[in-house]
């Protein structure tokens, strides 16, 4: 009974411990459900399109194929760079604004060069299963891409639009008589 009294305190979790280890460092707080959602996919399936196309053993015409490649790896990491910045505390130590811009133009040049870097696949396959899956893959992702793109420039509108009002000096004051 006397060594509780010793030993209760550090067996005890502190009042409002949270999660500890790697756990306390991530947190999905500052992407919309929508955003997870749509950069998870890019993540899993630039991956899946980039592990396809490894598994091609030969082809006839490699320039397709080899850009693929260097796109599907590119966007991988680049989504993969995207999320840990999200989710860690390195948010918090950049500006918020920059993050937001510098997500918005790559989720853009990716989506774009995703898809065109799909149709050149496309026309210099030569029909195995692995380039097939790839293709299928990459422009899947592509079109995440291009998805989370658009979600981003909808929120971009509706936020502008929300402060034209308060930007406009003159909103709400009356300068000109109504029938005059």
């Amino acid at each position: 009974m006397e060594n509780r009294a010793v030993y209760g305190p550090t067996t005890e979790a502190a009042p409002g411990a949270g999660r500890g280890g790697l756990a306390a460092c991530f947190t999905l707080g500052r992407l919309t459900r929508p955003q997870r959602v749509l950069k998870g996919l890019q993540l899993l399936l630039s991956l899946l399109a980039f592990i396809c196309e490894e598994v091609v053993f030969e082809c006839t015409l490699c320039g397709g194929l080899y850009f693929f490649e260097f796109v599907s790896c590119s966007a991988f990491l680049l989504s993969l760079l995207l999320l840990i910045v999200y989710c860690t505390p390195l948010y918090d130590r950049v500006d918020a604004g920059k993050v937001k811009s510098s997500d918005f133009y790559i989720t853009l040049g990716t989506g774009c060069v995703f898809l065109l870097a799909s149709i050149i696949f496309v026309s210099t396959h030569t029909g195995t299963s692995p380039e097939i899956a790839a293709i299928v893959f990459g422009f899947m992702a592509s079109l995440m891409f291009l998805f989370d793109f658009g979600l981003m420039l909808y929120e971009k509108r509706q936020e502008s639009q929300l402060r034209k009002p308060e930007n406009n000096p003159r909103a709400g004051t009356l300068t000109e008589p109504l029938n005059g």
